[in-house]
């Protein structure tokens, strides 16, 4: 397993700022669950994470 670090991430889309600033670390075997409204960016992190979208800014670190 690995943990998964964001610092500072956020993702724009032309002028709109769909995620802003970002932070969460991730422990290995730690659950963690994403909810929220539709359109609020849930599936667009993680896009993110899996490298399927661009970052706009800060990091990803997936790490063992």
């Amino acid at each position: 397993m690995a943990t998964v670090n964001l610092k500072g991430v956020h993702k724009s889309f032309g002028e709109v700022h769909v995620i802003k600033d970002v932070t969460i670390d991730i422990a290995d075997q730690q659950f963690v669950a994403l909810v929220g409204p539709s359109g609020c960016g849930k599936s667009t992190l993680l896009r993110m994470i899996a490298g399927l979208e661009a970052v706009s800014g800060g990091t990803i670190e997936i790490g063992g």
